[in-house]
């Protein structure tokens, strides 16, 4: 079982930037690929990124790419989310979690954090 627990949400202006850091429980969080969601108050979860177990590769939805990153630190099990040049759009509860499969799909994942709050102002 693996327990994540997602932290640096926060409050920032338009063109502001957050990291969110997902610190993982067990060792074998370096097995899993590493996803992270967000879901907006009356929408439905929506795919951020994901990276693989190494972190050597990752994609993106394209409403992010160019200014989100993802990356992963397995010897301090944890990944992050580097978010920059924010956008009130972007306002939402994001989730990072954990699947054994390279995946954009919410079903795929076996584990998940508690959420964290990332709010945009315009």
């Amino acid at each position: 079982q693996v327990q994540l627990v997602e932290s640096g949400g926060g409050l920032v202006q338009a063109g502001g930037s957050l990291r969110l850091s997902c610190a993982a429980s067990e060792r074998t969080f370096s097995i899993y690929h590493m996803g992270w969601f967000r879901q907006a108050p009356g929408k439905e979860r929506e795919f951020v990124a994901v990276c693989t177990w190494s972190g050597n590769s990752a994609y993106y939805v394209d409403s992010v790419k160019g200014r989100f990153t993802i990356s992963k630190d397995n010897g301090k099990n944890t990944v992050y989310l580097q978010m920059n040049s924010l956008k009130p759009e972007d306002t939402a509860v994001y989730y990072c979690a954990a699947s054994r499969f390279y995946s954009s799909t919410p079903s795929d994942y076996d584990y998940w954090g508690q959420g964290t709050q990332v709010t945009v102002s315009s």
